[in-house]
C-alpha cells in the first residue's frame, strides 16, 4: 500500500508546507520534535533511532522526525516500522482500520521546458529537487509478524554510554580540547572546546555538549563539508546551529542518551528560518544525517548497519 505523490509542482510544494507547518506548530509550543518529549511519560518506545523492520535499515533526514512525532502521538511501544507489502511478504498483515504514518523519499526530475532550453544552449539541464511520500506502519500495528521483526533494541549496560562517547571523540581524529568556560566549534583553526565535565551541573551534559560541537565540525571541507560562513545572528548561522542540535539528537538516540536542548535561546531565529524556507527542515534534517552518520560511522557497530 504504497502511496506516491504523482501530481506535479502544487502538490510538491504542499509536501514541504505539511512537513514545514507542523515542525513550525511544534517549536510554536516550545517543543522541539528531535528532543522533546524523550525521557518523559509520553514516551513508551525505547529512545533509538527508527528502522525499517523488513530491510533492517535506519531512516535519516527528515523521515527521523516524522516517525518520533508517530511514536509519541500514538503511544507505539517500538521503533520499527514497514509498508503494508512489507508485511505481508513477511507473513503477517496490518490490522483492519489502522493508519499508516506518511513518510517521505527525496527525488529529482527534469521539466520538459528544462530538457529543451539546455539543448538549445548546450547547457546541463538543471533538475528539480522534490519529495515522494509512501506510507509505513509501526509494527505494534500489525498481526502475525515473526517474533524476531519486531523486538525493540535493549538499553546499553549502565555505565557503557559515556565510555562510548569517549572512545568516539577518540576516533574522529577532530582536534578536541578540553577547557575553558565556553563551548564552541572554531571553523578557521579546525578544533572544538568544551569546558571539562566538572563545570556542568550533570556529567551526561558534558557528553551532549561535545556531540554537538562535534556534529558543526563535520561542517568542515575535509569532512561532510558545509557552509559555515553565516556570522553570528545570520540566517545562515542559524541553520547550522539548527543542523548541529539535530545532529547532536540523533547521535544521542544512536547511543541511548536523552537529547536535551542545548541552544533553545535559537527558537526564534529557527523559526524565521522555516518561516521563509518550506524546505529548510527537510535540508537541514538531512545534513544532520551525514554529520551524526559521519561520527558514527567510527563506531564499528554502526558503521555496518544498513541505512536509507
Amino acid at each position: 500500500m504504497t502511496k506516491h505523490l504523482t501530481q506535479a509542482a502544487p502538490a510538491r510544494a504542499s509536501l514541504y508546507d505539511d512537513i514545514t507547518t507542523k515542525i513550525i506548530a511544534e517549536l510554536e509550543d516550545g517543543r522541539l520534535p528531535w528532543v522533546q518529549p524523550w525521557g518523559t511519560s509520553a514516551a513508551k518506545a525505547p529512545l533509538a533511532m527508527p528502522r525499517n523492520a523488513s530491510s533492517g535499515r535506519r531512516y535519516s533526514g527528515i523521515n527521523v522526525l516524522i516517525l518520533w512525532g508517530a511514536v509519541i502521538e500514538h503511544g507505539f511501544p517500538g521503533q520499527s516500522w514497514l509498508t503494508f507489502r512489507q508485511a505481508l511478504s513477511l507473513g503477517g498483515n496490518v490490522r483492519k482500520g489502522e493508519h499508516g504514518t506518511s513518510v517521505v523519499y527525496a527525488d529529482r526530475f527534469v521539466p520538459e521546458d528544462e530538457k529543451k532550453r539546455a539543448g538549445e544552449c548546450g547547457d546541463n539541464a538543471r533538475a528539480i529537487p522534490f519529495l515522494r511520500r509512501f506510507t509505513v506502519f509501526n509494527a505494534a500495528q500489525c498481526d502475525n509478524l515473526p517474533e524476531d521483526v519486531a523486538v525493540q533494541t535493549a538499553p546499553p549496560t549502565p555505565g557503557l554510554v559515556e565510555p562510548r562517547v569517549e572512545a568516539l571523540i577518540k576516533a574522529t581524529g577532530i582536534d578536541f580540547r578540553i577547557g575553558g568556560n565556553n563551548a564552541f566549534y572554531a571553523c578557521g583553526p579546525d578544533f572544538v572546546q568544551v569546558p571539562p565535565p566538572q563545570a556542568f551541573f550533570e556529567p551526561i551534559n558534558w557528553h551532549r555538549t561535545a556531540l554537538h560541537e562535534l556534529g558543526h565540525a563535520t561542517g568542515h571541507a575535509s569532512r561532510v563539508g558545509r557552509d559555515l560562513s553565516g556570522s553570528f545572528g545570520s540566517k545562515k548561522y542559524a541553520f547550522e546551529e539548527l543542523v548541529a542540535e539535530i545532529a547532536a539528537a540523533f547521535c544521542c538516540a544512536s547511543l541511548a542518551i536523552v537529547p536535551t536542548v542545548r541552544h533553545a535561546d535559537y527558537i526564534g531565529s529557527w523559526l524565521e528560518v522555516l518561516r521563509d524556507d518550506n524546505r529548510a527542515i527537510v535540508r537541514a534534517a538531512s545534513q544532520a544525517s551525514r554529520a551524526a552518520d559521519w561520527l558514527l560511522d567510527f563506531l564499528p557497530e554502526h558503521r555496518d548497519l544498513p541505512r536509507t
